[in-house]
Parts: C-alpha cells; structure tokens; sequence
C-alpha cells in the first residue's frame, strides 16, 4: 500500500543514513536498489461497493563516508498503484480515480557527535499523481530532521520530527527511531524503510539464524495525490490512509542480498476526495482488507 508519501521516501533515506552511522568499516559508498511487488486485497466500502489496487515500489540510491562521523547520500523512487472500483456508492458509483504514479528523490545528511550522539536531515521532493494531473500541481516538498543516540550495548534510540507540504496541505509530526535489543534474539525496530509499511511505526523482530529472521509490527500510511485535469474532480486530491498490522519474514542470502516476504491487513482505513482547494467532498471507509508483498533489495 504506497504513512504519506514524502515521509516514506524521506524515511527510507534517513533510516539508511542513521543506520550507516552503526556499520563499522563500511564501504565508502554504496549502492542499492530494491523492488517491491505488493497486492492489496478487495476492500469493502461503506455505503456500498469495493475495491482493491496493486502496487509495484522501486528505490535505487548510494550512501557514501564522507569522513569525521559524516555521510551522505542520494535515493531515488518510484511508485506505480493502479486500482479498481466497482460500484463505489458514496463516490456515486464511479471510481475517484485511477492509476497513480509517484517519483521522486531524498538526500540524506547525517553527522557523527560526542557520546555516540547523531543527527540527521532528509529533504526530498516528490510528484505524485494520477496519470493525466498537471506536474505542476503534483509538486510536495518537505523533509525529516531527527537526532539519535548509539549505546555502548548497540542499542539506538532517537526522535525528530518531520515537516511537509503536499497538496494544499502543510504537516508537522514527530517521528521515532528505535533498534534495541530486547534479549538475545529479540529487537524492537523500526519497519524496514524498503518494505511496502514503510519505517513509519514499530516492529518486534526474532532472530531465527544468521540467515532467517521474523518481525510482527503495525505501522501508520497515508498517501496523498493530484488528480487528473480530465477526472471528474479536476486537479482535485486523492488520499488512502491506514494502519497495516503485519508479519514479515526475511532472508539474508548474502551481505549484500535480502528477501522480505510480508502479508497483513490494512485497518482503519479511508479513502478521501478534495477539491483543487484541498476541500474535503467524500470521506468513505473501508473495512479491514488484506495485503501481501515481497521486497528484494540489493547492495553492491
């Protein structure tokens, strides 16, 4: 399911950057691309009638040292949802809208402090629409600013906040950064940034073997988009928000290739409709549905 756009790819860039901060001796830079495949079940919608999407999520980038506790790096996105309405009554009866893409790009700054502190910043700019809206009008633009500290024991904890503006409307909210150790198999996490929750949220992870890993976790999503200039809401926004529950298995098949299986359901949902002006006309729920997608990431 593609919390909102820009924090996502904003996320993914800072949880990369934090993350190198922990990695020791690595390389100067380097690359990575991952795709995820992802399928959104039938979902019913209040006052009648469903629907359902699929997804396909890339990302490529590189992170870099730049030295003295610094690193750097730029990450690339792009998104593909096509959905399908049938029947959608509080929509009257015909499909708000249809396929979306989303692509983008974040450059994730982080600096090494005193005492294992660090402090990091991604700015990213994204357009995001249906096929058809006006690329001007699909413009947000925003970024994550957190600090972070590194225990002796390798456990991380760290906050921040992130400040966007993404069609007609301007969000503040705070963020959390959380590795830590619960016992000798156990960690609370944050999602993996590359996966379809996004790291927006929390995640109990058990260490199988080197090789194997499980995670159950919940996370928060709202993606927002233009619409078309020939929709029947002209240049108007479409949102999908809601909270994924979900189980995740991966598998490390080397240092440098990861398979991450999940499968879940989106609860609380909603569906949104706004004019030009970011003036709400429908706001339609959806009952919990099924979703299940893989991601495979690669560093070279």
């Amino acid at each position: 399911m593609p919390r909102m756009t820009l924090i996502r790819n904003g996320a993914l860039a800072l949880v990369l950057a934090h993350g190198s901060l922990a990695q020791a001796q690595a390389p100067d830079w380097t690359p990575f691309v991952s795709i995820t495949p992802l399928y959104q079940g039938k979902a019913s919608l209040n006052g009648g009638g469903d629907y359902s999407a699929n997804h396909l999520l890339l990302r490529a980038g590189i992170s870099g040292d730049l030295g003295n506790g610094r690193r750097a790096g730029v990450t690339l996105n792009y998104d593909y949802s096509n959905y399908s309405f049938s029947n959608p009554a509080l929509f009257n009866g015909r499909a708000p809208w249809g396929s979306i893409e989303r692509y983008g790009f974040s450059m994730p700054l982080s600096l090494a402090l005193n005492d294992g502190w660090s402090v990091g910043i991604a700015p990213a700019v994204d357009w995001s629409g249906e096929r058809g809206a006006a690329s001007g009008e699909s413009l947000s633009w925003g970024g994550l600013f957190s600090a972070s500290k590194r225990y002796a024991n390798g456990n991380r904890l760290g906050v921040g906040f992130g400040a966007f503006d993404r069609h007609e409307k301007t969000s503040v909210f705070p963020i959390l950064l959380v590795d830590w150790k619960l016992a000798e198999r156990w960690k609370l996490v944050n999602p993996l940034p590359a996966g379809p929750t996004g790291p927006a949220g929390l995640e109990i992870e058990y260490q199988l073997n080197s090789d194997w890993s499980v995670g159950l976790g919940a996370a928060w999503r709202s993606s927002r988009f233009r619409l078309s200039t020939v929709n029947a809401v002209a240049n108007g926004v479409g949102e999908e928000r809601g909270a994924p529950v979900f189980l995740r298995a991966s598998r490390n098949f080397s240092k440098q290739a990861t398979l991450n299986l999940y499968a879940g359901m989106i609860t609380n949902g909603q569906l949104r409709l706004e004019d030009a002006a970011g003036n709400t006309l429908r706001r339609v729920d959806f009952e919990a549905t099924p979703f299940a997608g893989a991601t495979f990431t690669l560093r070279y």
